[in-house]
């Protein structure tokens, strides 16, 4: 079975909705912006890349199935700027979501102004392939990211003569099945399959992804990342779907498996992914990351950000300029799922049509939920994308050559 997270044809969306994860597999149809504002802003989509192609598909979505035409050339291509704006406005922190917004109005103004006063038809059509190719570009970028991050680390010394390694993840960084066979790379969009959090092959779990192809994977830790537990929901269920030998551990736990089991499994990296890369490597991700960091350094482990180039802010020059969304603090006292039965013997059932909340935190607790964290670029070893893992020259990163680099 192909998992798939995003599936898309010509006028028609659905997404797999990752609140519900891991115990039922629910679609959901985005059929306008709007509908793809809220299950961003709801996270029933997350991951920098996955937002950003969602976006992108779902004003595709809207200008295939409105009757009604927007008038002019020009017209037209207020109305769709107008809407790429909105949907930015869902995930701020998200650095593809706006790099995407400004290439597809780049797209959509050359096409105004090369059709003139004619009929805003053709502007559209313009976005509608610009928005098509974004997703199939995205798969094919996750896959060199994990091909670059498996290669740099079976490099390190701990890797020397075939040996197995094991990596810890943080977060959901998922990838599934890229390109069904005979899939054409341009023509037949209908038949890509998605990841979690990319469209595609996944950046932090694509280089786990292609570690373990390469029969060299040990183990893959994944922490539950509270408070939304998108390594226990999602990476755990994408590993176990894949059959990648993994363990779940709790995000507390990350010091104590490095000192104890750090020899013994030969845990050689920690490997995650990125909602903005500032130009001197700073790096925004999901809260808990530069936790991981200060613990990677202390215990002689790589830290490796796995990000494609649109994740890479060049007009932010530190982490400090990035703006850290703070979520409700209900996320952090209550948790959600489905009812568990219990029975006398063998693993407790679970009991999908009964889905509860359950308080766990004492009643008028108010907790700060920041949704990210930045970590400094001095604790990255290296940042790899989808032209190569780039390492600090002179202790700095020069990430401004990631651009002068062909994919």
């Amino acid at each position: 079975m192909v998992l798939q997270a995003i599936k898309y044809t010509s006028g028609n969306l659905q997404i797999l909705d990752q609140l519900q994860l891991p115990h039922k597999e629910v679609y959901q149809n985005i059929t306008n912006v709007e509908d793809a504002w809220h299950a961003i802003k709801d996270m029933r989509v997350r991951g920098a890349p996955a937002i950003a192609i969602v976006a992108a598909l779902a004003l595709a979505v809207e200008l295939s199935n409105q009757k009604d035409s927007h008038g002019s050339s020009h017209q037209t291509k207020e109305y769709i700027i107008e809407k790429l704006q909105y949907l930015v406005t869902s995930r701020p922190t998200a650095v593809n979501l706006a790099d995407a917004a400004r290439k597809l109005e780049k797209r959509v103004t050359e096409a105004a102004a090369e059709s003139q006063d004619s009929q805003g038809s053709l502007v559209e059509d313009s976005y509608i392939t610009a928005a098509q190719d974004m997703l199939i570009d995205d798969v094919h970028d996750n896959q060199k990211i994990g091909s670059y991050g498996a290669s740099w680390i079976l490099k390190l010394p701990q890797a020397d003569g075939d040996r197995k390694v094991s990596v810890l993840t943080h977060c959901n960084t998922g990838y599934a099945e890229s390109i069904r066979p005979g899939t054409h790379y341009r023509t037949d969009i209908t038949n890509i399959a998605r990841s979690l959090a990319t469209a595609g092959y996944g950046t932090a779990l694509g280089v786990i992804r292609s570690l373990d192809k390469s029969h060299r994977l040990k183990c893959a830790y994944y922490t539950e990342t509270r408070p939304y537990n998108q390594g226990s929901r999602l990476t755990g269920y994408e590993l176990i779907h894949d059959n990648i030998p993994c363990t779940l551990i709790t995000d507390s736990m990350a010091a104590a498996l490095l000192r104890l089991k750090g020899e013994t499994q030969n845990i050689v990296a920690i490997i995650v992914g990125a909602d903005r890369v500032a130009a001197n490597g700073d790096t925004a991700n999901k809260i808990g990351t530069y936790a991981l960091a200060i613990l990677a350094k202390h215990h002689g482990v790589k830290f490796l950000v796995a990000a494609p180039r649109t994740t890479i802010d060049l007009g932010t020059s530190t982490g400090e300029e990035i703006t850290i969304e703070e979520r409700p603090s209900r996320e952090v006292t209550v948790i959600k799922g489905p009812r568990t039965r219990t029975k006398s013997h063998g693993e407790p059932t679970v009991d999908t049509t009964v889905v509860e909340e359950v308080s766990i935190a004492a009643m008028g607790t108010q907790a700060w939920n920041p949704a990210f964290d930045v970590t400094p670029a001095n604790l990255i070893d290296g940042i790899v994308t989808e032209v190569g893992v780039f390492e600090k020259e002179g202790g700095a990163f020069h990430l401004e050559k990631a651009f002068s680099r062909n994919s």
